[in-house]
């Protein structure tokens, strides 16, 4: 869902909001074509800026790349921002986070993607990528005491683990419906741990 993920990058040449743009470049590039295969140049040339404007605000790739993650950190991926609905009840909440409309390539989660290629060689981008995971499932567990689940922590987890093997899936085969049998699956997961009143 890259058109959701990352901004447009606006057309303009270098001066104010340079920073911005480098930054918002270097998310779409990073999120469509993989972060390795992304290099400083290929940012500079669609950023329309020059390379010394570049490390006037970023020293390095690696600090683009931590930008770019922490950007999404605070506002979320979209599917993560589904959560946040407040015109749905929790548990359909929960299960919003499976719905992917198919596109032409999904990308799934950005911070699976930065994991798998960060292969452990970037501590600080690991750290970015952790902590956010580790927040992810915190959400979820809230989410499913707010649903009744009588042990929220287990459903978070169990739900954790479904969406992250359920968008790496998706990623590989490019096909979405991952998703949609991982959806089925959830709400089988929130039906058996939901707490029901007597009837």
């Amino acid at each position: 869902m890259l058109a959701d993920v990352t901004a447009q990058t606006p057309a303009r040449g270098g001066g104010r909001g340079a920073r911005e743009r480098l930054a918002a470049t270097a998310a779409k590039l990073f999120y469509r074509n993989g972060i390795h295969a992304t290099g400083v140049e290929a940012v500079i040339r669609h950023a329309k800026v020059s390379k010394r404007t570049l490390y006037q605000h970023f020293s390095s790739k690696t600090e683009l790349v931590e930008n770019y993650l922490r950007t999404l950190d605070e506002s979320g991926t979209p599917m993560e921002r589904l959560l946040e609905r407040t015109d749905l009840a929790p548990r359909e909440r929960l299960l919003a986070m499976f719905d992917a409309s198919p596109v032409e390539r999904f990308r799934g989660c950005p911070f699976h993607n930065a994991a798998v290629e960060s292969a452990g060689t970037w501590p600080t981008v690991d750290e970015l990528i952790r902590a956010h995971k580790r927040r992810f499932a915190e959400r979820l567990v809230a989410l499913a005491a707010e649903a009744g689940a009588a042990d929220p922590y287990a459903l978070g987890h169990q739900l954790l683990v479904l969406f992250e093997g359920a968008a790496a899936l998706a990623t590989t085969l490019n096909d979405t419906a991952a998703l949609l049998h991982a959806r089925s699956a959830a709400a089988h997961l929130i039906d058996g741990a939901t707490v029901r009143a007597p009837a």
